[in-house]
């Protein structure tokens, strides 16, 4: 199977870009499932149920969240309910909804997991111990395609968590900072990216009108960040090749507004 993952989608900007590339991308690639992280999908900060069955038309399969994933409540609560989305798993049990889904393409069965870090986030279960039960259950149950979307601010986090599970699971792709890296990789049969970056305006602050926070950086003071009405985007995006819960093969593409998507980097199975 081929599965894709899009990083942050930040508003408006960031839904066009998708709508406009992602079915051309799907046929162009073969891609068999797209995963997308929509924690700030609505104007930035949260996503409402609209702009979820928007983004699900445009062909995004499943939608991950963070730390913002409840900034709209109700919303959220309403999505969840229906499983058209994801909340971090490691939230405490009282929260609504769940981390994980399984879903089946092309026959097979693939495992969603949503993981949120500890550094500079909200109150959550220890992620690591989190997903190293989680994972031993899915292989119990003869789960072999296992993704992980592991929201955190601390790139040290997400390499131990791959570290912990490579070999283990398909995927670990990193989410939140808005900025990508530059360390694809397969190892030991897991395809790792720190973190795949912001889908969304990609000249001003990590998808957001610069004023505000240059603001806050001058003077200390707090103000509400907005996602501009115009800018250049970007669309990045993880597509990877997995055989038998292994990954062989995985490249980034990055899409600009205003030019043709390039292949950025690429990364085969380690033999």
């Amino acid at each position: 199977m081929k599965i894709a993952f899009i990083g942050d989608i930040v508003g408006r900007p960031a839904r066009k870009i998708i709508k406009e590339n992602l079915s051309i991308f799907r046929d162009k690639y073969n891609i068999d499932y797209v995963i997308a992280n929509g924690e700030n999908a609505s104007h930035g900060f949260g996503l409402s149920v609209k702009n979820c069955d928007e983004l699900r038309s445009y062909g995004i399969d499943m939608l991950t969240g963070g730390n913002h994933s409840f900034d709209k409540k109700s919303d959220m609560l309403t999505l969840l309910e229906q499983k058209k989305v994801l909340r971090p798993d490691n939230y405490p049990s009282e929260v609504p909804g769940t981390g994980l889904a399984i879903a089946t393409v092309n026959e097979q069965k693939l495992a969603i997991i949503n993981l949120m870090g500890v550094f500079t986030m909200p109150m959550v279960l220890n992620p690591f111990n989190h997903a190293k039960n989680l994972i031993l259950k899915l292989k119990e149950e003869g789960i072999k395609n296992i993704f992980v979307d592991f929201h955190a601010e601390a790139s040290s986090e997400k390499r131990i968590l791959f570290m912990m599970l490579k070999g283990q699971i398909s995927v670990l792709c990193g989410t939140h900072t808005h900025v990508g890296t530059d360390d694809l990789q397969i190892a030991d049969n897991t395809c790792y990216l720190s973190d795949i970056g912001l889908t969304g305006c990609r000249d001003n602050v990590i998808g957001m009108d610069k004023k505000m926070p240059i603001y806050r950086a001058m003077t200390g003071l707090n103000g509400h960040f907005e996602v501009p009405n115009t800018c250049k985007t970007i669309l990045q995006m993880l597509v990877v090749d997995i055989d038998n819960g292994k990954a062989i093969e995985a490249f980034k593409i990055k899409k600009y507004c205003d030019r043709q998507e390039e292949i950025l980097t690429k990364a085969f199975c380690e033999l």
